[in-house]
């Protein structure tokens, strides 16, 4: 994986008035609405028309490049008791490497440990599954590895999926949803105590606050602001949840850089604070601006 996405679309910049949003609800417009249906186009593209970004296959491999170190550890620390839920999962070719090439899992555990393998569950808005997964899954017991389609996120209860050790998202629904503290809620209501969410962002204000927008004459990709402007990092909101640890890192060789995110589940009273949502506009990943709600 050369980059974690390349965003494709030039977007007309207008002046951002966070004052005048609501403190209450998301900004509705027709404008924002109209954005969202150019990006349920981007989930629905196939073949020579998918945009470039917008990557369906990605190996665990590129997982173990692009996320926190201690995503490797991780992964390889789960037991047959133990569940992996892979948000965007795409083809779920990550899933299909980890059972299928235990050099994938790190150098450092027993090859006794590596035959010991975890449930896999995939979430991807489109069926993307190729036949190496039906085979894949064939071979296995039966909902070893399991795959879920046609639904956000917020559209599953946890009867239905379950809880998990360890949850990813490489450019899933983190990167893409419209409704951000919606979608870190349901995360952690899915994450098991004392499990890990490892994800990304491209393109945002690190914690650090040492790098510029990775376009000219554009803003960053994913924003935060209180009501009076001042910004918030994306950092400095997952860290404000309750009830998590998170450890953020910025790599600045990703083309667009990429600041990744550890989030440690330690007790089960968490709170997430609200966003409103006052711009969405489509790409690979979205522009997006939220406003912390008070």
């Amino acid at each position: 994986m050369k980059t974690p996405g390349i965003r494709i679309f030039v977007l007309l910049i207008l002046p951002t008035l966070w004052l005048a949003t609501s403190h209450s609800a998301d900004l509705s417009s027709p404008k924002i609405d109209e954005e969202i249906v150019k990006q349920e186009e981007i989930f629905k593209s196939e073949g020579e028309r998918r945009p470039e970004g917008y990557v369906v296959n990605r190996s665990l491999s590129d997982y173990k490049d692009a996320l926190s170190p201690g995503f490797e550890r991780s992964l390889a620390k789960l037991g047959p008791k133990d569940r992996w839920l892979d948000i965007g999962a795409g083809e779920g070719q990550a899933i299909l490497d980890y059972y299928t090439r235990s050099d994938d899992l790190g150098h450092s555990v027993t090859p006794e440990r590596r035959g010991a393998k975890a449930q896999a569950v995939a979430i991807s808005i489109e069926d993307r599954r190729q036949p190496l997964w039906h085979l894949t899954a064939a071979g296995l017991e039966t909902n070893q590895i399991q795959y879920f389609f046609n639904k956000r996120m917020r559209d599953y209860s946890i009867d239905v999926l379950g809880k998990f050790k360890l949850i990813t998202d490489l450019l899933g629904g983190f990167s893409y949803t419209d409704q951000l503290s919606s979608f870190m809620d349901k995360v952690l209501q899915l994450l098991d105590l004392k499990g890990s969410f490892y994800t990304l962002l491209q393109d945002v204000k690190s914690e650090g606050g040492t790098n510029e927008p990775f376009y000219a004459n554009s803003p960053y990709l994913t924003e935060i602001a209180n009501a009076d402007g001042s910004e918030v990092k994306v950092c400095s909101w997952l860290k404000a949840i309750t009830c998590v640890e998170v450890t953020c890192e910025l790599k600045t060789h990703w083309k667009p850089p990429v600041e990744v995110y550890r989030i440690h589940k330690v007790c089960n009273a968490v709170t997430v604070p609200a966003l409103a949502k006052i711009k969405y506009g489509a790409g690979t990943p979205p522009e997006r601006r939220f406003l912390l709600k008070k």
